[in-house]
């Protein structure tokens, strides 16, 4: 039997996000975030689910933990509910809030697993987006003081800390197609969104340096685009450069250059001027980061053509039709495609060569159950798994600095707008019981994990042994 074996010191971890797993909506102090708000709104999320009780994380937080350790993973990726922290986004923290964050660091590192803190997975405090929200300046200075109370209470016992989780999905989802909280339709105050996004991660760059330790990891997470024009005409090239300016460079520029792209301006020079980027914003949002999480599902093929109305991608809309991929398909209709993982990796080799990489979310929903005998039996997830393991592997073999990889996610959860519909989780969690039960896919992480790598086995089976199926490509 073959082997992909990865670095001693590759991490492998697991994710999730606070108002997916929580629960707990108003206790404690917690107010409403706009998930809370948008949740509630007709027809906004499948079967009108909220996060009011998910998967009830918040009083089972040690039964999770326990969970990955019994996994083996070596880090845990989680974020923390800034209407937990503080309420109205301004002001003094709620210490019951934090507290429970103290917890589940400190149980957390009693299992040998080591904490990732993200500050921002979308739950932004209602009362600020009553204030005018993302597209509003202040909300990103409101941001550098929540990230500097989180930081004073867990700085002495987590090392590796992430500003913004997907930016893009925020401002563009968010405030131009209206898919995701806050639901607003407006394509410039989803460009300014952007920009303050971008401000929020570099201001809170800055207090979270002279807060923590020299030792700490502060980082950035983007959803990047592998962005493909369906052929090679002009008009399809044109289409693809549009996608990459306002999907990832966008943030890649600022952050990592200290400038805007010259053609997303351009292009989006109908909708606004830009004339509320001030004179030292750029410098702020380029202050230095230790590296740069990739979040990655399917890639994105675009032609010349009208995308529909209203759109993400304001400024690209009227010029791009956006293609569906071919090949299988998750329960979500993503293409699956290893492939576009490895083009993002090397791509950001070449073009940040300084800049380590971590893989911080990767994984997929299948319509999975539990059997008459309770088992969950998932072998399409642990097919995409060792393929996507294999194209970070192929990765670092072309000299891609990757230091760790994170799967999405550890628990069945509330998939936003999709409600409880769509489950991604290697834990199978009963949402009328909460009964926690690890499907096929968490033994193979397991093992993977233990290893230190993809078994590749010869002939027929696949990556999930004899029961399995055929193996991947790559």
């Amino acid at each position: 039997m073959n082997a992909l074996t990865f670095p001693a010191a590759f991490r492998w971890g697991t994710a999730t996000a606070a108002y997916q797993i929580e629960g707990a909506a108003d206790e404690d102090g917690r107010t409403p975030s706009i998930w809370d708000t948008f949740s509630r709104r007709p027809g906004a999320v499948r079967n009108g689910d909220t996060g009011d009780i998910a998967a009830d994380h918040y009083h089972r937080m040690a039964e999770d933990v326990a969970l990955m350790k019994d996994l083996g993973v070596t880090d845990y990726r989680f974020s923390v509910a800034w209407p937990r922290v503080q309420p109205t986004g301004r002001g003094p923290a709620v210490q019951k809030g934090l507290d429970f964050y103290r917890r589940l660091v400190d149980e957390l590192r009693a299992a040998d697993i080591r904490p990732v803190a993200t500050l921002y997975h979308w739950d932004l405090p209602q009362e600020l987006e009553d204030a005018g929200g993302w597209p509003q300046r202040e909300t990103a200075e409101r941001f550098a003081e929540y990230a500097g109370l989180v930081a004073g209470a867990l700085g002495d016992r987590v090392a590796t800390w992430t500003t913004l989780n997907e930016p893009w999905c925020a401002a563009f989802l968010g405030y131009a197609s209206g898919e995701h909280a806050p639901g607003r339709t407006d394509p410039a105050a989803s460009l300014r969104a952007a920009h303050h996004l971008n401000l929020a991660h570099g201001l809170a760059v800055e207090v979270l340096r002279a807060a923590l330790p020299p030792s700490a990891e502060v980082s950035l997470t983007l959803n990047l685009h592998a962005v493909r024009a369906l052929s090679a005409s002009t008009e399809d090239r044109e289409a693809a450069r549009r996608v990459d300016a306002l999907g990832n460079r966008i943030f890649l520029d600022p952050v990592f250059h200290g400038r805007l792209p010259e053609d997303l301006v351009e292009d989006t020079a109908a909708l606004m001027d830009w004339a509320f980027v001030r004179d030292g914003d750029l410098e702020v949002i380029a202050s230095p980061v230790d590296s740069l999480g990739i979040n990655y599902y399917s890639p994105t093929v675009v032609a010349a053509g009208t995308s529909r109305a209203p759109s993400p991608w304001p400024g690209a809309e009227p010029h791009v039709r956006f293609v569906p991929a071919p090949g299988p398909r998750t329960a979500m209709d993503w293409p699956v495609d290893a492939d576009g993982l490895y083009e993002l990796l090397t791509r950001l080799r070449d073009e940040l060569p300084e800049v380590p990489l971590m893989v911080t979310e990767n994984g997929a929903a299948y319509d999975d159950y539990a059997d008459p005998s309770g088992e969950v039996h998932d072998p399409e997830r642990v097919a995409y798994l060792h393929a996507h393991l294999a194209a970070v592997h192929r990765a670092l073999a072309d000299g891609v600095d990757v230091r760790g990889y994170f799967l999405w996610s550890l628990l069945d959860n509330f998939e936003w707008a999709y409600g409880y519909g769509k489950r991604f989780g290697i834990v199978h969690v009963d949402f009328a019981s909460q009964r926690r039960t690890p499907k096929d896919s968490a033994r193979w992480y397991a093992d993977v994990i233990a290893r230190g790598g993809l078994r590749v086995p010869h002939g027929p089976g696949g990556p999930g042994g004899p029961r399995g199926p055929r193996g991947p490509r790559g």
